[in-house]
């Protein structure tokens, strides 16, 4: 098999805040090969867009990763200079956001801003840029991009502007796209149009695309693999097919009784209690054990390592040994 495009091995990153060091990822691990699209999934808090934020080295002051490798095209990320780096963003990974209104600068037009990055990557003339930017903003499904490249952020529809967002992000042609919950602040009509672009994209330009989300409906109809985050951890990964038949991690399988379906309809839906912890690297153990119906006593002093359970699928669960059958003498 080839050597992956991507390669998050063994990340660690710390918060320095005013209460505190707060562990954010504690040993982050997945590979994301050439054209595929790779979904990151997990609740609120479990560290997918500060892992999406790394790869990029675009994280806050009071951030450090104190360990791990960031292997793009098998080099190190981590290692670059600043100089080296800006070169990559942008030119060779480029990432989109979930609020395209908030990530657009409001004093400049459409087209100013996409020329602008455009000229900075090729260093081609004003007119050229601009021709590329028209190109870009077909590609994406756009009407009248005349109108669209001299309009400001505000005037355009939030599906528009993240058509636009994608269409800037793709015009230095990069080989993967990182994609943070762009369809969390569109209707449902808008989302699906937006992944079936995502889709489309990757079929027509080969590019690989990271995909953040929460929801394990959209990774369902757009994911080949995925990996799912819980605390910082990355504790079920594998082909998107393999795991929605067969998850084999409680939390992943919690995360599946939570989907809304048809035949839910006028029911009460199934919720996994608690909540994610606020500092998860100060857990001992596994830290989804305080939310597990299925954890025992090994489970409270030792954090499962990822392990193979099938083909290309790993999981991080001690029960994954025994296809989940408790142990004698533990477990609540």
């Amino acid at each position: 098999m080839n050597a992956p495009l991507l390669s998050i091995q063994d990340l660690h990153l710390v918060f320095d805040t005013a209460r505190g060091r707060l562990e954010a990822l504690n040993g982050v691990s997945f590979d994301v090969r050439s054209g595929e699209i790779f979904g990151v999934v997990g609740e609120t808090g479990c560290g997918k867009t500060v892992t999406g934020l790394s790869v990029l080295r675009l994280l806050p002051q009071t951030a450090t990763i104190t360990q791990g490798r960031i292997l793009f095209k098998g080099q190190n990320l981590l290692e670059l200079s600043e100089k080296e780096m800006s070169q990559v963003r942008g030119g060779q990974i480029a990432m989109i956001f979930q609020n395209p209104g908030s990530s657009l600068n409001p004093v400049f037009t459409v087209g100013s801003q996409m020329v602008a990055i455009i000229r900075k990557h090729f260093g081609i003339g004003k007119r050229e840029a601009r021709a590329r930017a028209e190109h870009m903003l077909q590609a994406v499904g756009l009407p009248d991009v005349q109108r669209i490249l001299k309009s400001y952020p505000h005037q355009l529809s939030g599906g528009m502007q993240q058509r636009v967002m994608i269409a800037t992000a793709l015009s230095c042609e990069p080989d993967l796209l990182i994609a943070d919950e762009p369809t969390t602040a569109l209707d449902v009509t808008i989302q699906a149009q937006i992944l079936a672009l995502l889709r489309d994209l990757r079929d027509r330009l080969g590019i690989a695309i990271v995909l953040i989300t929460h929801n394990l409906g959209v990774v369902a109809k757009t994911c080949d693999r995925l990996a799912v985050l819980y605390a910082g951890r990355v504790v079920e990964t594998g082909p998107t097919r393999v795991i929605f038949k067969n998850p084999q991690h409680p939390y992943t399988r919690g995360l599946m009784r939570a989907i809304p379906r048809p035949e839910s309809r006028g029911k009460r839906l199934e919720a996994i209690p608690g909540s994610v912890p606020g500092n998860p690297g100060a857990i001992v153990g596994c830290a989804f054990a305080p939310r597990c119906a299925l954890a025992f006593d090994r489970c409270r002093v030792e954090a499962p390592p990822l392990i193979e359970v099938g083909e290309d699928h790993r999981c991080a669960c001690f029960l994954a040994e025994t296809s989940f059958r408790r142990p004698e003498g533990g477990g609540i």
